[in-house]
């Protein structure tokens, strides 16, 4: 099977720190970046360059550090926008100047106060201008999930001849059902004539929770580039999780033919290293890299999982950097999975002592959320000097 690859463009230094809160420091910037290029992106979007001399000179001193990744600079369809982010930008090896303008009838007449006429031409100029500036220039067409799908079409048909290198569809607001949105990718392919002289680019919301289902829908249908942040932080209800496509792509490698150049053993790293620095923690049962994501209390799950990991994992932990599942011991936990955890503490009780403490530490469990190790050692009887003590005989 022929697989096409998925291009990965980081948004988490500009759209992810639109997170309120998630404000980052220039020499945070940097060491995210270094840490996102050895994660195998291909673009990272550094910075909105004109909001603030700060993300100026954040985006500039990304621009001239990253040396494996194309460096990407937005702007509104402004001439002064497109000359600040090229400044911010003209160090890096590979620039990128990403700029566009709403597409939506919405935005036309409530954001911008134009017509449709005005508001393409506006769009044609920014490419042209950006285009004096580098080669690789992407055109946006903000809010394309509520937009008429003929009007996206002449606006992307003409974005691509006045120069633009990849153009991008962004559903802005998360309003796009997944089979909706992949018609809409699917009918650009369609009917704009000049579409495969671009990279198709797919950026979408999470406000309704189908952020990632649509991403995968859009490159089912043509797109080649994904837009993306760790964590799936970003405006409102975040944006779609880098680690969530990457790894549906991964898991799917047999029958999706596409693939990324990610490296995924730093996924979870890199979770946690944007989750420190931008001082937002992960949702336990975040999808992939949250706590529980390979965290396992159940007593049936617990017993299937010791007997064979893939009975309840879908994913091998290693995969994206760590080291090994967990067994969590509750008072839902079975026998087999108190027996495991006793195993890993050098504890080898036989069936009937091991149904003896079984009842003991159900009676301590139903007390606690978790039972630990420590507590384990309190139950089963250590000494300070973690020998056993004639606790265990008694049993």
């Amino acid at each position: 099977m022929s697989k096409k690859r998925i291009h990965i463009f980081d948004t988490t230094l500009r759209d992810g720190e639109q997170s309120p809160g998630a404000k980052l420091n220039t020499d945070q910037k940097v060491e995210l970046a270094k840490q996102l290029e050895k994660l195998g992106v291909d673009v990272i979007e550094a910075g909105f360059p004109i909001s603030s001399p700060g993300d100026f000179k954040s985006v500039e001193k990304v621009a001239s550090t990253v040396k494996n990744c194309i460096v990407c600079g937005l702007t509104r369809a402004l001439k002064r926008d497109i000359d600040c982010a090229y400044e911010a930008i003209k160090h890096a090896k590979y620039p990128r100047i990403h700029t566009g303008i709403g597409a939506s009838d919405i935005h036309i007449k409530y954001k911008f106060n134009s017509t449709r006429e005005k508001i393409l031409k506006r769009a044609v100029n920014a490419v042209k201008y950006a285009k004096k500036y580098v080669d690789d220039v992407e055109f946006y067409a903000e809010d394309a999930g509520r937009a008429d799908k003929q009007f996206l079409v002449l606006m992307i048909t003409e974005a691509i001849k006045a120069g633009a290198t990849v153009v991008n569809i962004p559903d802005t607001t998360g309003y796009c059902l997944p089979e909706d949105w992949g018609v809409k990718i699917k009918y650009l392919f369609e009917n704009v004539p000049n579409i495969h002289k671009a990279r198709v680019s797919v950026h979408c919301h999470n406000d309704l929770g189908l952020a990632t289902a649509n991403t995968i829908q859009g490159i089912m249908n043509g797109a080649q580039q994904v837009e993306v942040t760790i964590n799936g932080i970003g405006e409102r209800a975040g944006n779609t999780s880098l680690e969530e496509v990457v790894m549906a792509i991964h898991t799917y490698a047999n029958s999706l033919p596409f693939y990324t150049q990610v490296n995924t053993l730093e996924i979870y790293k890199t979770s946690r290293m944007v989750s420190e620095i931008m001082g937002i923690p992960v949702q336990p049962n975040k999808a992939i890299v949250g706590g529980n994501a390979f965290a396992h209390s159940s007593g049936i799950h617990q017993d299937g999982v010791i007997k064979r990991r893939e009975n309840y994992e879908i994913i091998d932990p290693k995969v994206i950097g760590l080291d090994t599942s967990k067994i969590v011991l509750t008072a839902r936990s079975g026998r087999a999975a108190l027996k495991h955890r006793l195993n890993n503490l050098g504890v080898d009780l036989t069936k009937n002592k091991l149904d003896i403490f079984y009842k003991e530490f159900l009676n301590f469990a139903d007390l606690k959320k978790e039972v630990n190790d420590d507590d384990l050692k309190v139950l089963i009887g250590f000494n300070n000097d973690h020998t056993l003590i004639n606790k265990i005989s008694s049993l």
